[in-house]
């Protein structure tokens, strides 16, 4: 089933040369284009941006229970199969941290900042998390099973680069310290 198509208001500007952006305004997207654009060349932008805007609406929507059976599918394909949470959830309380995890009775917490974040960011998280049900610490063992998530120095770099421009520090944690640092 998919999704009914939104109303889109398209709004030419004059002034606007090159760029062009969307938003939500009410129960409708508003894309401001240039004028200079041809009629081929604004659908195919207001094609572009109403799929932006749905990917981005469909990542703040994201659920506990998506949220459990993708750490499931992650497990799987990354740990094994080994690290088998028992419940994984958004929360509002985590300002400090990405993610926490309970070894004891096996749940994981992932803050509601990482919802508008790529994909590939969360499941870095998710990943980080579940080596915590094999590693409580971080051990170059830890790094080892988070290693194997094939986008982790990226995301990590992309938190890092988050946490710089909120001005925030980095979780602790968040960074493996290796003997070659000084």
């Amino acid at each position: 089933m998919s999704e009914p198509t939104p109303q889109v208001e398209i709004r030419r500007s004059g002034r606007r040369r090159r760029t062009v952006s969307a938003y939500v305004e009410d129960d409708r997207i508003v894309v401001l284009v240039p004028d200079n654009l041809s009629k081929a060349e604004e659908r195919d932008w207001v094609r572009k941006m109403v799929q932006r805007l749905q990917r981005r609406e469909q990542r703040s929507r994201r659920t506990d229970a998506g949220l459990l059976r993708r750490a499931c599918e992650l497990n799987d394909r990354y740990l094994g199969g080994l690290a088998e949470p028992v419940s994984v959830k958004w929360v509002a309380n985590q300002r400090s941290r990405w993610g926490s995890c309970t070894p004891g009775d096996r749940t994981i917490r992932l803050s509601e900042r990482l919802q508008k974040m790529p994909d590939w960011v969360v499941d870095y998280v998710l990943v980080h998390e579940l080596a915590h049900l094999l590693e409580p610490g971080h051990s170059e063992a830890f790094w080892g099973w988070v290693g194997h998530y094939p986008h982790t120095q990226k995301a990590k770099g992309y938190l890092l680069g988050w946490s710089e421009a909120a001005r925030l520090e980095p979780p602790p944690g968040s960074v493996p310290i290796s003997a070659d640092a000084d």
